[in-house]
C-alpha cells in the first residue's frame, strides 16, 4: 500500500476530467482579469511611461541611491539581528533562570511591537537626544526596529530548533563529559541552524521588505526612490512595478544563493558522516582501549 493511498483515496477519472476543466476555467478567468487590468490602466503603461527609465540620469540619481540604501539598512539589519537573535536563543534555552525570564521577556515584548512603531520611536529617540541627525537618523531607526524584531524571530527559530533535535544529542553530549552550555553551544546549535535555514532565508526576505517601511522617517530607500520618480515624471505604476520587479530579483537571489548553501552544507555534513563511519575513530584521551575478548588474560 503506498503513502499516497493511505493519506488520501486517489482521484478516478471524472474527478481528474473535473480538476482539468477547474484548472482551464481558471486560467482563463485569471488571463481575463490581467488583460481587463491591463486595458483599464493602458494610458498609465503607455510607452512614453517608460520612455524616463532609458535616461542614465534616473538610474544614477534616484533608482541606484535608493537601491544603495535598502542594501546597507537590510545587511547592518540582518548582521546584528543575527548576532543578538542566536544570544537570545541561546539564553532562553539557558538554566539560569533569571538569564531565561529576562531573554523570554525581551523576545515576546519586541516580537509583538509592529515594526514600524519601533522605527519611528528609535528615529524620535535619537532626533531629540541628538545621538544620530539627519539621514544618519533614518538610517539608525530603520535598523533598530529591524534589528530589534527580527532578532526576537530569530530567537524563536533557535529555541525550536533546538527543541526539535532528538533528546539523544543532548545525552551523547553529556556522556562525552561536556557541560550543558558546552552541549548546546558544540551539539545542538550546529544541528538547529542547519535545520531551521530556510527559515532564517525566508526571515532574511522579510527583512529585504521591511526596509520599505523606512519611507515614514523619510529614509531614501526604494521605495522612496520610486515616489519621487513618479512625482518628476508622472509614471506612478511604472515606477513602482519597476522597483517591484528590482524587489523580486533581489529575493529571488537571495533564495538561490540560500538554497546552494543548504545543499553544500548538507553535502559537508554526509561526508563528514561517511568519513567517520569508514575511518578509524582517533583515540580519546584518559581512555583505555579495550581489547579483544581472545587477547585477554586469564
Amino acid at each position: 500500500m503506498s503513502v499516497q493511498s493511505v493519506l488520501f483515496d486517489l482521484p478516478g477519472p471524472k474527478a481528474r476530467r473535473r480538476y482539468r476543466i477547474l484548472a482551464v476555467v481558471g486560467s482563463i478567468g485569471i488571463a481575463g482579469l490581467v488583460v481587463g487590468m491591463l486595458w483599464l490602466l493602458r494610458a498609465e503603461i503607455a510607452p512614453q511611461r517608460w520612455v524616463p527609465f532609458t535616461d542614465p540620469v534616473v538610474w544614477t540619481a534616484y533608482v541606484l541611491p535608493g537601491l544603495q540604501a535598502t542594501l546597507l539598512a537590510a545587511t547592518i539589519s540582518v548582521a546584528t539581528a543575527g548576532v543578538l537573535g542566536v544570544l537570545l536563543g541561546v539564553g532562553r534555552l539557558s538554566h539560569n533562570r533569571l538569564l531565561a525570564a529576562a531573554s523570554g521577556v525581551f523576545v515576546e515584548f519586541f516580537r509583538a511591537v509592529p515594526v514600524l512603531l519601533m522605527m519611528i520611536f528609535a528615529f524620535y529617540l535619537f532626533i531629540f537626544t541628538r545621538v544620530f541627525t539627519g539621514s544618519a537618523a533614518s538610517l539608525a531607526g530603520v535598523v533598530v526596529g529591524l534589528t530589534l524584531y527580527n532578532a526576537a524571530v530569530i530567537a524563536e527559530l533557535v529555541r525550536s530548533g533546538v527543541h526539535s533535535l532528538p533528546k539523544g544529542q543532548t545525552e551523547a553530549g553529556l556522556a562525552i563529559g561536556l557541560t550543558r552550555g558546552q552541549t548546546l553551544r558544540a551539539v545542538l546549535l550546529p544541528q538547529a541552524i542547519r535545520a531551521m535555514l530556510p527559515a532564517l532565508v525566508s526571515q532574511l526576505i522579510v527583512v529585504l521588505k521591511d526596509t520599505a517601511l523606512g519611507y515614514i522617517i523619510v529614509f531614501p530607500e526604494l521605495l522612496q526612490s520610486a515616489q519621487r520618480i513618479s512625482a518628476n515624471y508622472g509614471n506612478v505604476i511604472v515606477s513602482y512595478f519597476v522597483v517591484a520587479v528590482i524587489f523580486v530579483l533581489i529575493n529571488w537571489a537571495l533564495a538561490v544563493v540560500a538554497g546552494r548553501a543548504e545543499r553544500w552544507v548538507g553535502t559537508r555534513q554526509s561526508g563528514t558522516v561517511m568519513t567517520a563511519t569508514n575511518e578509524a575513530m582517533p583515540p580519546i584521551p584518559g581512555l583505555r582501549p579495550v581489547q579483544p575478548i581472545d587477547q585477554i588474560d586469564d
